[in-house]
C-alpha cells in the first residue's frame, strides 16, 4: 500500500517534456520544508499497487511522472518494474536528490531545494542521487554558478531555471522578469516557465 496524493492526467508543464501528456502519480508526503513551495501534497489515500496501474492505464499518454512531496521516499526497484510491466509505459521522476532513485526509472529530474544558499547549503552535503537527465532550479535571486558543479551533472544534463512562484501577481512578474534576463545572460540555463500555470490547467 502506498500513500497517494492524486492521479490525475495533463501536460507536463516544466523543464525537457513540457507539453507532453503525462499521467501524474502525486505521492503524500516530503521529507524537507520548503519555503517556496507551492504544492499541497500531504492529504491522501492508501492504494494497492494494482489500484495505481488501473488509475494510469485509464489514460494513453506514453509518460508516467513520479512526483510529490518527495517520491522517492516511497517507490523501490520492485515498484517500477511492477509499473512498467503492468502499464507498458515510461517512468520519470522528480526529486530532490536527498534519497537513491530506482535505476530503471527512465527519466530523473533532479530539482534541488537549497534555498537562497545555493549549492553551499549543508543540505547539498546530504544528497544521495547518483545522475539526473535534468536539473530544475527555482529562481531565488541565489548564485547560480555552483549548480554547474553539482556531481550529478554531467555534459548531457539539461539545465533549467525556473520563476519561483508566488500568488502576488506583481512579485510573480518580477520573478519571471529576472529568470529570463538570467537565462538570456546564461545560455547555459534553459527556461521552464510552468506552462500549466499559463494555460490554467493542472
Amino acid at each position: 500500500m502506498r500513500k497517494i496524493n492524486e492521479i490525475f492526467y495533463s501536460l507536463q508543464g516544466e523543464g525537457a517534456h513540457t507539453g507532453v501528456p503525462v499521467v501524474f502519480v502525486r505521492f503524500s508526503g516530503c521529507n524537507l520544508r520548503c519555503p517556496f513551495c507551492d504544492t499541497s501534497h500531504e492529504n491522501g489515500e492508501l492504494l494497492t499497487e494494482s489500484d495505481i496501474a488501473q488509475f494510469i492505464n485509464a489514460y494513453p499518454a506514453e509518460w508516467i511522472v513520479l512526483t510529490g512531496g518527495e517520491p522517492s521516499l516511497f517507490i523501490d526497484e520492485e515498484f517500477i518494474r511492477f509499473l512498467h510491466i503492468s502499464t507498458g509505459k515510461k517512468i520519470a521522476i522528480e526529486t530532490n536528490g536527498t534519497n537513491p532513485v530506482p535505476e530503471t526509472v527512465d527519466w530523473v529530474t533532479f530539482s534541488p531545494k537549497f534555498g537562497i544558499a545555493g549549492p553551499s547549503d549543508p543540505l547539498a552535503a546530504n544528497l544521495r542521487l547518483r545522475m539526473a537527465h535534468e536539473i530544475k532550479v527555482v529562481d531565488l535571486g541565489q548564485d547560480l554558478e555552483p549548480y554547474f558543479l553539482l556531481p550529478q551533472v554531467t555534459s548531457l544534463t539539461r539545465m533549467f531555471l525556473q520563476p519561483c512562484f508566488t500568488p502576488d501577481p506583481v512579485q510573480f512578474r518580477s520573478n519571471i522578469h529576472r529568470t529570463v534576463e538570467r537565462v538570456k545572460a546564461d545560455p547555459r540555463w534553459q527556461l521552464s516557465a510552468q506552462l500549466h500555470r499559463f494555460l490554467s490547467i493542472p
